[in-house]
């Protein structure tokens, strides 16, 4: 099969009618890690980190990067051992939890005062944090603002509803320069209902507000496994990812998530 062939047909698709009402709810994302439905999650970490690490950090060494909707991604660690501030948020006091127990990385758990029921799971090095509460309840005067972002399983995974209220919030909490990697699913969004849902590359623009004046949109590149397009929004730089789904690797993803 010709794969990029497929891949194009799939950017060519934009109608995400099909998805644009979709809720799923917290006690949803809850249940799917009660029950290990987690086939988002990967093992042995995500190769576009890798292959873009470099570009995360841009040379610079103590920065603060943000992992939102983080679960337990292996992807956390790598940043930290380079001794960098990682922080993180998850509705799922398991997946953290996991996360530090399969990494062998002791911490401790203190209330987050400003957000009620919410705490922060934090590594004894410090290095690492981890807060379990909705991303929602999150702003710069709690967290901080950060100067880089993996994006990975984040928006994909927000109601379409909310992404303007994500995007805005991801946009506060970004520091002067700041890197932002996003990755996104391309496929057919008729066939699957999401998540993860289908996020167009026009509403990435819209969401993120480029503003064609400080550069745009400055590239873009289709390969058999990706896309990518860069643009900046004021000082910030932001690559924007596309994972190409062919619909037996989606099924696979369906059927280790349980949707």
């Amino acid at each position: 099969m010709d794969r990029s062939a497929d891949a194009a047909g799939v950017l060519e698709h934009s109608d995400v009618g099909a998805q644009k009402n979709r809720v799923v709810t917290e006690e949803e994302w809850l249940q799917k890690w009660e029950m290990h439905n987690i086939g988002f999650h990967k093992e042995q970490g995500h190769p576009f980190l890798q292959k873009y690490l470099d570009v995360l950090l841009s040379g610079r060494s103590g920065l603060r990067i943000f992992f939102p909707l983080c679960g337990k991604a292996v992807d956390m660690k790598w940043p930290a051992d380079m001794g960098h501030c990682v922080v993180g948020v998850e509705v799922s006091e398991q997946a953290l939890k996991e996360f530090f127990a399969e990494h062998s990385l002791p911490y401790s758990e203190e209330p987050v005062l400003e957000i009620p029921g919410a705490k922060k799971l934090q590594s004894t090095s410090g290095n690492i944090s981890l807060y379990c509460c909705s991303i929602y309840d999150l702003s710069s005067s709690i967290v901080g603002k950060f100067d880089g972002f993996w994006d990975r399983g984040a928006l994909v995974a927000v109601n379409p509803c909310d992404r303007q209220r994500y995007a805005s919030l991801m946009i506060s909490l970004m520091e002067e320069n700041s890197s932002y990697l996003l990755v996104t699913v391309s496929y057919d969004p008729n066939k699957h209902k999401g998540p993860p849902f289908y996020v167009p590359e026009s509403e990435i623009k819209s969401l993120f507000g480029f503003l064609p004046e400080k550069g745009g949109w400055l590239d873009k590149m289709v390969g058999d496994m990706e896309a990518s397009v860069q643009g900046c929004l004021n000082s910030a730089r932001i690559i924007a990812m596309e994972e190409l789904l062919l619909m037996s690797e989606l099924c696979e993803l369906l059927l280790c998530s349980g949707s």
